[in-house]
């Protein structure tokens, strides 16, 4: 490689660096417009079957089809936004019994170690944690419903443009083709099968939280669904998530308690480690790493919601990047392959 070669790589790779950075600054400003936008854009992959079915075997007009999508969606959000007021009213109003059965625990503990022997009295270890402000439990509950009444209003928005991208998706369907449609296509192939898989998962875990007569069963299998739109991760904060309900509540025995933790458990690592990776790391050619890393900085900028569009965000530029001379390597490297073509 002679000098100018390399001073031209050189200052390739320095304005990569440049442009991500100034695209990762653009897109965290832009948040408030952009996360809606992105995830209506997912949610009009995601619902374009729905709309075929209603129009291929019901004989049903797009428009008409497009609303009848629309209202459902609307529902959804209602029942949602239902749910975990409901919910957390729920919580608030066994708060009381939750901090009682959390201040016996403290005195077991304090009780079995050996605190003395250390010169720590059990009474001055157990007072502090064992007393929870009322004060705090309040705040807690107004930040959780103001950030409910946020994700509503965000959920609405959501809506108003998917209804502008359903309503001129036919012309766009139309005009589309090459590897925008290859992306269109790999993109809905995954979101469908993740919704299916998310949703039988949110099902089993609500379900069996529901037989063992646990608090906000329904809560935690909603949010079961949703996290498992994040690899991995996703799948363990699902499964810890119940953990201070299910320890705290009285009338929860040490049996029920172990089979609410290693079932739900259970069908996150079925789930988890047989199903989604040989369904999700093959249709999109993903390598995990390039997962991980996708995780952190999508996470970085748009939080939980980054996170939860990370896999299908890198598959989309994954399949750019592929198609072009000059970033083909970049393509190879997300999907692992160092050193080796993309596979026709």
């Amino acid at each position: 490689m002679n000098p100018t070669q390399l001073e031209s790589r050189i200052q390739t790779v320095c304005l990569l660096i440049l442009t991500t950075i100034a695209t990762a600054t653009a897109l965290y400003w832009l948040a408030p417009i952009m996360i809606p936008f992105v995830l209506a854009v997912f949610l009009a992959f995601g619902v374009a079957p729905f709309i075929q079915i209603l129009m291929r075997y019901l004989k049903v007009p797009r428009s008409l089809a497009v609303v009848a999508t629309l209202l459902l969606g609307f529902v959804i959000l209602n029942l949602v936004a239902t749910l975990i007021s409901t919910s957390l009213s729920q919580l608030a109003a066994n708060a009381d019994s939750y901090q009682e059965q959390f201040t016996l625990l403290v005195e077991r503990a304090s009780s079995a170690l050996p605190l003395e022997e250390y010169g720590i009295e059990p009474e001055s270890f157990a007072n502090p944690l064992s007393t929870i402000p009322t004060k705090t439990v309040g705040g807690m509950l107004v930040y959780v419903m103001s950030t409910l009444l946020n994700l509503v209003s965000k959920g609405f928005l959501v809506l108003v443009f998917l209804f502008f991208l359903l309503i001129g998706g036919q012309k766009v369907e139309r005009s589309i083709g090459g590897v925008w449609e290859e992306v269109g296509v790999k993109i809905q192939r995954y979101i469908v099968t993740k919704t299916i898989m998310s949703g039988a998962t949110g099902i089993a875990v609500g379900s069996i939280l529901g037989v063992l007569g646990i608090d906000l069963a329904l809560v935690f299998g909603f949010f079961a669904f949703i996290l498992n739109f994040i690899p991995s991760l996703g799948s363990l904060v699902a499964t810890l998530l119940p953990l201070p309900v299910i320890l705290f509540s009285p009338d929860v025995t040490a049996t029920t308690a172990v089979l609410a933790i290693a079932l739900p458990a259970l069908v996150q690592v079925v789930i988890g480690n047989f199903i989604d990776p040989r369904v999700m790391g093959e249709s999109l050619d993903l390598h995990p790493v390039t997962i991980l890393i996708a995780l952190i900085f999508w996470g970085m900028i748009w939080g939980l919601v980054g996170m939860l569009l990370a896999v299908p965000l890198v598959a989309i530029l994954k399949l750019l990047f592929e198609r072009l001379e000059i970033t083909a390597p970049l393509g190879n490297l997300l999907a692992g392959r160092l050193g080796t073509p993309a596979p026709e």
